[in-house]
């Protein structure tokens, strides 16, 4: 059996002291989303209100008579599974704080592993993981994929620990962890693979000692786990979304860039002059070093980048999701030495530095943000429960800037308040289990697009849109409310004879929509 060569002591922080940081970053990391139930993320409303309907259908009487569950094997269920059953000892908004906090304790822990792993001994400079963990990918509400980042982690280090051991439980391991990481998100699968198949080009190269066939056999096998995602995803309805794929060369740069900004450039750049500079005096000084799995990471990881399209299964933003999770495997790889008393006080200011300060720029944007989160649960209190709630935007560019991120789904909270049916909640065949039944399914999105405009209201409030049905088809006569979202401040009324302003927020309004009397009356 192939031994890897002995291991040169290093010195590091005690595990205790070790232990005792993570859970001091941990604390902090936790700051904004502890003191915003609702956290301004893209997907997040919607995602939170799908769990909300899994948890309470049949019991809820109007909910029930709009929505309908549809359980199938989908690459996209781990909140499915998981904050409905944390929901009933808490509330859904404390379930949705606890999934959260379990993904950056999942990553965070999961580049640890990682690191312990590739080094034979734990570190406390894995823990730079934590100020990664607020990220621009973050920001659009990607939760399943989130967590799958996590478990991609520790898949990764539980095929490393296992990689000289008897084969047949490190392919037991590893075939549980596809399985797992499917049900994450068919794209943490994949980061899984992209990390092993690294691993196994760097002792490809290193394990000269074994002959080449025998090698070249290990190499191949190692991807074997994986072949249990294609009768998984062909027994999926996802399958059925297998042609809506295209690439998209723009962006590319923006996806890498993801991984460090989230509000202000000038804070992203600031961070990564502190890292840069820092590496650059650890390397100088000899004590940084990085394991060879590095190389070949950035090699496999840069090739797949690239070729990933923008839009897979009908999944946008599939290529710029990696960069984020390839970041935490390169934080995994590097090794610094902590024997001087000052290396350690610099390592631990510099760690503490780049986490205060971003936690400090979430935390205070999102304060500024919780003015429309509040005003915007205010809204809410004014629907009637069992209605049928219609979302427009007011400016079709609407949603592009982190800030505005939060609003983009928040209507869907009058799903959880309310009982209510909403036009945006996320209900596409083959994404998601929830399902709008007859006749309610012909007047909400099924294709996950964007939502109409109020121009196109005005086109189809009479009669339908001549390009084809849409679900705002007349909406007049099926909807009662109506939320103009993205607005300036004091808007006109778009419909006097059709809508009454029933609440107004900074960036968005709410109508009370006046249905055209019956020709029986």
């Amino acid at each position: 059996m192939h031994r890897p060569p002995p291991v040169r002591p290093h010195h590091d922080l005690p595990r205790p002291v070790i232990a005792l940081l993570f859970v001091l970053c941990m604390a902090l990391v936790s700051i904004p989303i502890l003191t915003h139930p609702l956290p301004p993320l893209s997907d997040y409303a919607n995602h939170l209100a799908r769990m909300h309907v899994i948890a309470v259908v049949p019991g809820d009487p109007d909910l029930s008579r709009f929505y309908r569950l549809e359980w199938a094997i989908l690459p996209n269920l781990m909140m499915d599974l998981l904050i409905p059953l944390i929901d009933k000892v808490t509330s859904i908004y404390v379930a949705g704080e606890i999934y959260t906090l379990l993904c950056f304790a999942l990553i965070a822990g999961g580049t640890l592993t990682l690191h312990r792993a590739l080094f034979g001994g734990w570190s406390a400079v894995p823990l730079l993981a934590f100020p990664l963990l607020y990220n621009a990918v973050f920001l659009v509400g990607v939760m399943n994929y989130y967590f799958g980042i996590g478990l991609a982690l520790f898949a990764l280090s539980f095929w490393i620990l296992l990689r000289d051991r008897p084969w047949p439980a490190r392919f037991a391991v590893s075939c549980a962890f596809v399985v797992a990481l499917f049900f994450c998100h068919l794209f943490a699968a994949g980061v899984y693979g992209v990390g092993l198949l690294a691993y196994e080009i760097d002792r490809l190269t290193r394990d000269r000692a074994i002959p080449l066939p025998r090698r070249i056999a290990i190499f191949v096998s190692g991807g074997l786990p994986f072949a249990l995602i294609l009768p998984l995803l062909m027994a999926s309805p996802t399958w059925g979304l297998s042609g809506e794929n295209y690439w998209e060369p723009k962006g590319k740069v923006d996806g890498v860039e993801f991984v460090v900004n989230v509000y202000y450039d000038v804070i992203a750049v600031a961070l990564t002059a502190i890292v840069v500079l820092a590496a650059a005096w650890a390397i100088r000084h000899r004590l940084l070093k990085v394991h060879s799995l590095l190389l070949p990471l950035v090699l496999v990881s840069g090739a797949v980048y690239l070729a990933m399209p923008r839009v897979i299964f009908a999944t946008y933003m599939a290529d710029q999701r990696l960069p984020v999770a390839i970041a935490f495997m390169v934080v995994a790889t590097i090794q610094v030495e902590l024997r001087h008393r000052l290396v350690r006080r610099g390592f631990g200011v510099v760690l503490l530095l780049l986490l205060a300060v971003r936690v400090g720029e979430v935390q205070l944007v999102w304060d500024q943000l919780s003015q429309w989160t509040v005003a915007f649960r205010e809204s809410v209190e004014k629907i009637r429960p069992g209605s049928q709630v219609l979302v427009a935007y007011a400016d079709p560019q609407g949603g592009a800037d982190a800030r505005d991120l939060g609003l983009v789904h928040a209507a869907c909270l009058a799903m959880i308040e309310k009982s209510a049916l909403v036009t945006t909640a996320f209900t596409v065949e083959g994404k998601q289990i929830l399902r709008a039944r007859p006749p309610y399914n012909a007047r909400v999105d099924t294709q996950d697009g964007s939502p109409p405009t109020v121009a196109d209201l005005l086109v189809t409030e009479e009669e339908p849109a001549a390009s084809g049905p849409r679900f705002w088809d007349l909406w007049p006569q099926h909807f009662d409310y109506l939320y103009v979202l993205y607005t300036d401040p004091g808007a006109a009324n778009p419909d006097s004879d059709r809508l009454q302003l029933v609440f107004e927020g900074e960036r968005f309004q709410l109508y009370k929509v006046i249905r055209p009397a019956s020709p029986a009356s």
